[in-house]
């Protein structure tokens, strides 16, 4: 029996679609996150007489987000942590097909990145007196995830 890993060991990477080279950007500071593989589904009733009484179905659509929250970061130079401000700067004033991007994500020790393509919707900021400021965002997976092995090697950390 496998032992629980802990979940800040995740890892949420956005790619710069700006940048000539491919580019992940880290998102940092954050706090929870939250993965759903059963969002957006849709199936299809397929009971009938045959059925004797018990429900049938069929999924037609499979769908599923990634939400994140954090604490809105700054580096040591006084700029913005990389991929909140790429989120928050860029991908979300993207409309149409230019909407979508992408994001990966994987545990510290798995040696394989799940890829997808998605569209972003800007999370709350908010705080209150002896508060830091919030931070998140919330993905929306367009199409079949894909993988990829972790650059050099991929051996778990």
């Amino acid at each position: 029996m496998g032992r629980p890993i802990d979940a800040r060991g995740w890892i949420f990477e956005v790619r710069d679609e700006k940048a000539a080279t491919e580019t992940w950007l880290r998102i940092g500071n954050l706090k929870s996150w939250n993965r759903n593989e059963s969002e957006n589904e849709e199936t299809a009733d397929t009971t009938t007489n045959d059925s004797e009484g018990y429900y049938e179905q069929d999924v037609m659509q499979r769908g599923a987000t990634i939400e994140v929250e954090g604490l809105y970061a700054q580096v040591t130079t006084g700029a913005p942590d990389p991929g909140q401000a790429y989120i928050d700067n860029v991908w979300t004033y993207r409309l149409g097909a230019d909407s979508r991007g992408r994001i990966r994500w994987r545990h510290q020790t798995q040696s394989v990145w799940v890829l997808w393509d998605a569209t972003v919707t800007p999370g709350e900021q908010s705080g209150g007196t002896n508060d830091k400021t919030s931070w998140g965002a919330s993905f929306t997976r367009c199409g079949k995830p894909k993988t990829e092995a972790v650059a050099g090697g991929g051996t778990p950390t």
